[in-house]
């Protein structure tokens, strides 16, 4: 009685082993199905640029200059475009990239170039594919070049409605088949500010600007975060359905180095207004030099 007892737990043993064994096989399968399904999605990326006095030389002097900043992110994210092309085959490529301006410039120059700045592969015979591939990331960066130095020129700084944009217009970065990750890079100082958006319920606004943060002493103020949560302070939240856009938010900037707190604050408050529009992962990066921001840009891109 005692040999066939040892016998049977051994077998039961064996059988629990066996059992264990082919969970973890199918755990590990299934999580190599998910990580090739989501390296198989074409990309669609948009990329939203402020074109406001951020961008002055004179008001806001860095080096290098915020204009050459985004430029050169731009084309940190054409190339890696690019690659992913390359990845995967141009022919079998059907990858979307484009540029926006919201709302559109009034210079029509600058509208002239910006209509270059939108690729849908999708849509492309396998020669115009070829084409995309060998020169997207030269035309990107020399019709962007060119509406830089015109709106300096010009300094008819049309700025960017982020708020109404993400109200009215964010379903253009959004491809509803699945097949498509949906990718939204914002490059922006952060206060999002339009003459023609200016609205105010209760303590959540259409806007943040400097002046804002002072009436809510924020500035410079350790107590900041509970301040705000407290309050309820933030960005008015209209709707909640963005569960399938990734945003990436670079060039984060405070206005003054005296309130250099600025750049948390405001990191804080959109990624508050991200979480309640549904958006699950949002990237919110500072100001720094293009290597820097080329970084962060092929680790948000590379899951």
């Amino acid at each position: 009685m005692k040999k066939y007892s040892s016998f049977a737990l051994i077998c039961i043993f064996m059988m629990a082993c066996n059992g264990k064994s082919e969970y973890s096989k199918n755990s590990e399968n299934s999580n190599n199905r998910t990580s090739i399904k989501n390296e198989s999605k074409q990309l669609n990326i948009s990329i939203l640029l402020d074109l406001s006095n951020r961008i002055d030389t004179t008001l806001n002097p860095t080096n290098p200059q915020h204009y050459m900043r985004d430029i050169e992110i731009v084309k940190s994210i054409s190339n890696y475009f690019v690659s992913d092309m390359k990845k995967r085959g141009t022919f079998n490529s059907n990858g979307k990239i484009q540029v926006i301006f919201s709302p559109t410039p009034n210079d029509s120059n600058v509208n002239l170039y910006a209509e270059k700045l939108n690729v849908d592969c999708s849509a492309m015979s396998n020669s115009q594919k070829k084409d995309v591939y060998d020169n997207v990331t030269n035309i990107f960066t020399d019709n962007l070049t060119k509406i830089y130095k015109q709106t300096l020129i010009d300094k008819n700084w049309c700025g960017s409605d982020i708020w109404r944009f993400f109200k009215d217009d964010v379903d253009m970065c959004v491809d509803k088949n699945e097949n498509y990750r949906n990718i939204l890079v914002i490059v922006t100082d952060g206060y999002i500010y339009h003459k023609n958006t200016v609205l105010n319920e209760k303590n959540r606004y259409s806007y943040i600007t400097p002046q804002i943060l002072d009436k809510f002493k924020l500035r410079n103020n350790t107590n900041w975060e509970s301040d705000i949560t407290k309050t309820d302070f933030g960005l008015i939240s209209k709707r909640n359905d963005l569960t399938n856009l990734e945003v990436l938010v670079l060039e984060v900037s405070s206005s003054s180095e005296k309130y250099k707190s600025d750049e948390d604050i405001i990191k804080f408050i959109l990624t508050k207004w991200f979480s309640e529009m549904g958006i699950k992962r949002p990237g919110i990066f500072y100001s720094d030099l293009p290597v820097h921001s080329q970084k962060r840009i092929a680790d948000f891109f590379a899951i």
